[in-house]
Parts: C-alpha cells; sequence; structure tokens
C-alpha cells in the first residue's frame, strides 16, 4: 500500500495535518485530480485515510498512527522540502 510514490506524496501532504481535495490537487501537480481521488479512495479503505464532508467540501486526514510513525521516518526522502 505504501509502496507507491504518489500515495506516499500524498501522506507526506497529510502529515502535516488535514487537507481538502484542492489543497491536495494544488499541492501534487504531477497527479491527475481522478488518479488523486482513487489513490484517495484506495487510502481510505484500507483504514489509513479518514474524512469529513462540509458540504462539497472533502478534508481529509490520516487515521492510522503507525503510519504517522513511518512518514515520519521517511519524509526526508519522499517529501519536497524536507530537510534529510
Amino acid at each position: 500500500m505504501l509502496a507507491n510514490e504518489n500515495r506516499l506524496l500524498i501522506l507526506c501532504q497529510l502529515i502535516e495535518g488535514p487537507k481538502t481535495v484542492s489543497r491536495l490537487a494544488e499541492s501534487i501537480p504531477n497527479i491527475t485530480q481522478s488518479a488523486l481521488s482513487q489513490h484517495l479512495a484506495l487510502l481510505r479503505a484500507h483504514g489509513i485515510l479518514d474524512f469529513t464532508k462540509s458540504g462539497q467540501s472533502i478534508t481529509y486526514r490520516i487515521e492510522d498512527e503507525r503510519v504517522e510513525k513511518v512518514i515520519d521516518v521517511l519524509k526526508a526522502y519522499y517529501c519536497k522540502g524536507e530537510e534529510k
């Protein structure tokens, strides 16, 4: 599940805090909206993410604390702008 670079990029964004789908799309421009939605749905189906809906806006957050710990360790390699 975490072997996909695009999913790691999504998690790197969400490790900083909850974000709407629009904010995620802006911060990860190399992923199409359709691909982003598919990755989010897959991460949610595996219990890694959860979301809240307000009107038409959906905000995602990391649900699994174990994933947060893994991303903290890996973010030096996969999260742009982070220092090693």
